[in-house]
């Protein structure tokens, strides 16, 4: 799941990279069949942006709980945990990701959280760092999916937003639409692709 930015092309984009370099090692037409595809993706998937009444959002506490039931302690890191953080999002998402989660850890407080069992990171969530109000990058391990981790870091990253005065949230870039709809009540914000998201650098292929 990605979040805040939650930036599937992004996402998509260094997957589609390091599958062509496994496949194709060596060869010329790795980098060509990686660009066919990364410019497949930025020009088809469509990232909207959405909104959430932060002043009506679910009640978190059952959430929480089972969670917690699961050996899993959400919280923010420790501005001495950074570079384990950045270790995290670098090794299991994009590069773009680890520079927002940099922006993260400059607020204070921390506008990130982090959900952890066994002193392992499992997801994290930040809030307040591509923009504004602004919800992610967020993102689970895939090991740890499905355990309702993702969902528990969105409530605190949104309670977080309230908790700094803002009524309104935004979700930038979103992949899973449906959850965030479901999850929060989340509502698409017309005419918001390709929003802020304009012009970006792209990644070396390699």
């Amino acid at each position: 799941m990605k979040g805040g930015i939650i930036e599937l092309r992004a996402f998509v984009i260094t997957g589609l990279v390091h599958w062509f370099e496994e496949q194709l090692r060596g060869s010329p037409l790795s980098k060509v069949l990686a660009g066919i595809a990364i410019g497949f993706v930025e020009v088809f998937v469509r990232m909207i942006d959405m909104l959430v009444r932060l002043y009506d959002l679910p009640e978190s506490a059952e959430m929480y709980q089972k969670v917690e039931d699961a050996g899993i302690i959400l919280r923010r890191p420790g501005a001495y945990e950074k570079h384990l953080v950045e270790d995290f999002v670098r090794e299991h998402f994009s590069p773009k990701w680890v520079s927002e989660v940099q922006v993260a850890f400059s607020r204070q407080p921390i506008t990130c959280f982090i959900a952890t069992r066994n002193k392992e990171i499992l997801g994290f969530a930040c809030y307040e760092t591509t923009n504004k109000a602004y919800f992610g990058p967020t993102g689970v391990s895939e090991a740890a999916r499905g355990t309702g981790i993702g969902k528990a870091l969105l409530m605190k990253a949104l309670e977080g937003l309230h908790d700094l005065g803002y009524a309104y949230g935004f979700i930038g870039g979103v992949g899973p639409k449906e959850f965030y709809a479901k999850a929060v009540g989340a509502v698409e914000i017309p005419g918001s692709d390709p929003s802020i998201y304009v012009d970006i650098l792209p990644e070396p292929l390699f």
